[in-house]
């Protein structure tokens, strides 16, 4: 089997909002949108913002819950990216979890929600490569 994720989706209250802080915020382009749902074309997979209710009607499962038990990721360039990516995204609707600080094993990071309360962490790791498409290596 592949080691691959084709999909992460999102459930989201109110997609015009998701989309500011995605489009607008992260700069990604919408490849396809409808009334229920997004889908950004990442670099190997797809992001789609969809509608909670859709969403859950689709699984069918009553609740989808609040996020919380995960985290997503967007590895930036340089040290000072990290706190500056995090204030751009509260400009575009997100909230700040925790400030850019140096954790032990090295690098930056910190955490802002979307406004769906899903979290995301922004890091600078010096020992992970971005190549020029934003493909991230772990490692160098």
């Amino acid at each position: 089997m592949q080691h691959q994720i084709s999909v992460v989706t999102l459930g989201v209250r109110d997609l015009a909002r998701s989309r500011l802080f995605y489009a607008e915020g992260f700069s990604w382009k919408p490849v396809f949108q409808n009334a229920e749902i997004i889908f950004y074309q990442m670099n190997g997979f797809v992001l789609g913002t969809w509608l909670q209710s859709a969403l859950a009607a689709d699984m069918q499962r009553k609740d989808l819950g609040v996020p919380g038990a995960f985290s997503l990721a967007h590895n930036v360039a340089s040290r000072e990216d990290v706190q500056a990516t995090i204030d751009h995204l509260i400009g575009f609707g997100g909230r700040g979890l925790r400030p850019a600080g140096a954790p032990s094993h090295g690098g930056m990071r910190g955490y802002v929600a979307d406004p769906d309360e899903h979290a995301w962490e922004i890091a600078w790791n010096p020992s992970w490569s971005i190549d020029d498409q934003g493909h991230v290596r772990f490692g160098s």
